[in-house]
């Protein structure tokens, strides 16, 4: 239990943080255009990143440990007004998604002037501020229409990122059309599930839905909502068979562009996926668990299985990777699956697992299209003898998204294993195993052209800027750090598992109003009122 002092005595800085953690980039994305000087869009992007960097581990270090913060937004009380909530679950995302921001902005300082140019920096770090803030938005917000809000802001601003890469392959406008025609369908889903709940219930607020639809289990539209609400995140999710719009839309972005989208952005969407379906509705739901077993494992094994041996045969290194994402997708499908504390805690360590795997991988990559234009295996022979610390960066993150002990990947799958087992699936736990056995093939192959063929450009001779070398170094240091040291991510994450698996929102309130009048104490966690005093009556099942 967190013992932490949380002041609410008068309007402090550390009273506005949930807030903040939004704010700041979403007002310095329009700033960075007013300005207009390119020289300054960089550092005030990378500014904004490292404040809400700096916000989301003061955020976490309050509820890694159980509870919530509850921020009403204008002072207007929840249910009424919007409310920003954050929990272990949604902790750990803003951490994961600012944090790739902060590491990642570095590296797209080289990247991004050899691929787009320079004379689009400002435009593309504006564009890039109002992705990360949507994320974040998505992610920490408490209100079903607020998420819909910042997923449109994250997606219209992710299309653009894409395109971009049509000044070096015009396929990124293909790429970018048909990802914004299927990201349109499911939010148009997505949204329809939101109008539905609202019929049923009266309310947005997450918290507010759940109580009132605790008994209704038998409520057609509240099912109806649930099937448009997984359907439109399956389509941000890539989902298969909803995944279409993923390989082109990694493998044609701008190398930094999909360091951070394969990071970040199917992770967000998880978590909505969490948040419905085991705060808003819940197990007890029968309907639910039929989804679950019926249609995730299903789909997930195919992910599993169907994505890697594809991934197998590619000849492009981003692409071989965004396969590999859609596999790796079907891992946390299947650790929600699972219905257990073990595989709920899987997935929520495997979303940020993976996060920080798959982000040194393309950075690797986007090392290579620097050197040499290219990320096709034809082009990239040998380049991980002449770029020593660049390859001995990608094997690290190859091994970690193997499963490799000793790595962040490991951890995940290993307990994605044991809730399996939990189960009494160990057909399972075995296909998993079989399944990181093709990721041993796809990984090999790539290995196998970096440092076993011949160097074909005798001109590359050394590793790229520091910009992207450190950064790289950095991802790879914590793929092995945080397969060693789980204080952090099985921390959160098993915290969040027990949380989402009673149905609430947190396992203690902390709540953080955005107006208190200054005469009133400031308590302390230890000193919130236990249910049983309380005068409100005993909180439901649901909740």
């Amino acid at each position: 239990m967190a013992t932490a002092e949380v002041a609410v005595a008068s309007k402090t800085l550390a009273d506005h943080l949930p807030v903040l953690q939004v704010v700041v980039p979403l007002v310095t994305s329009p700033l960075i255009v007013v300005i207009g000087v390119r020289s300054l869009a960089w550092p005030l992007a990378f500014i904004a990143s490292v404040i809400a960097f700096i916000i989301s581990c003061l955020l976490l270090y309050q509820v890694i440990d159980g509870g919530f913060i509850s921020y009403a937004i204008g002072g207007w009380a929840p249910p009424l007004g919007i409310e920003y909530r954050v929990d272990a679950t949604n902790a750990l995302l803003l951490f994961l998604i600012s944090g790739i921001s902060v590491i990642g902005l570095p590296y797209a300082l080289t990247s991004i002037r050899f691929e787009i140019g320079a004379k689009n920096e400002t435009l593309f770090y504006a564009c890039y501020l109002l992705c990360f803030t949507g994320l974040l938005g998505v992610v920490i917000t408490g209100d079903a229409f607020n998420i819909f809000v910042f997923l449109e802001i994250s997606s219209l601003s992710t299309y653009v990122l894409v395109a971009q890469g049509a000044i070096r392959d015009k396929r990124a406008l293909t790429a970018a059309y048909d990802y914004l025609i299927m990201g349109t369908i499911g939010a148009t889903f997505f949204v329809i599930g939101i109008g539905m709940l609202y019929m049923s219930t009266g309310t947005l607020n997450l918290a507010d839905i759940a109580d009132r639809i605790a008994d209704q289990g038998s409520n057609r539209t509240i099912r109806a909502a649930f099937a448009f609400i997984v359907v439109g995140m399956g389509l941000k999710v890539a989902l298969v068979p909803l995944h279409l719009w993923l390989p082109n839309a990694y493998t044609f972005a701008p190398s930094a562009v999909t360091v951070f989208l394969a990071a970040t952005s199917t992770k967000a969407a998880v978590y909505v996926l969490l948040r419905f379906m085991f705060s808003v509705y819940h197990p007890s739901f029968i309907f639910e668990v039929n989804t679950l077993y019926f249609i995730f494992i299903p789909f997930a094994l195919l992910a599993m299985f169907a994505a890697s041996f594809v991934a197998i045969f590619q000849s492009d290194f981003k692409r071989m990777l965004a396969y590999s994402s859609i596999a790796q997708i079907g891992y946390m499908l299947m650790g929600i699956a699972m219905l257990n504390v073990a595989g709920l805690t899987s997935t929520i360590v495997h979303m940020f697992n993976h996060g920080i795997t798959k982000a040194v991988l393309f950075m690797g990559v986007g090392a290579f299209v620097l050197k040499v234009g290219s990320s096709f295996y034809d082009s990239i022979h040998g380049l991980g003898r002449r770029m020593p610390i660049t390859g001995a960066c990608i094997v690290i993150g190859g091994l970690s998204l193997i499963g490799v002990p000793g790595t962040a990947g490991f951890i995940s799958k290993w307990m994605l294993m044991q809730a399996a087992f939990e189960n009494g699936f160990w057909w399972i736990a075995v296909l998993v195993v079989l399944s990181s056995l093709l990721a041993v093939a796809y990984v090999w192959r790539a290995l196998d052209v970096i440092y076993l063929k011949a160097p074909l450009d005798d001109s590359v001779t050394r590793d790229p800027p520091l910009t992207m070398l450190i950064p790289m170094i950095i991802l790879a240091v914590a793929c092995v750090w945080f397969g060693i040291d789980t204080t952090i991510s099985i921390g959160a994450a098993s915290t969040a598992a027990e949380s989402l698996l009673n149905g609430s929102f947190g396992m203690m309130p902390t709540e953080i109003p955005a107006e208190m009048p200054a005469e009133v104490p400031a308590p302390t966690i230890e000193s919130a009122p236990e249910p049983e005093t309380a005068p409100a009556p005993a909180p439901t099942e649901s909740q």
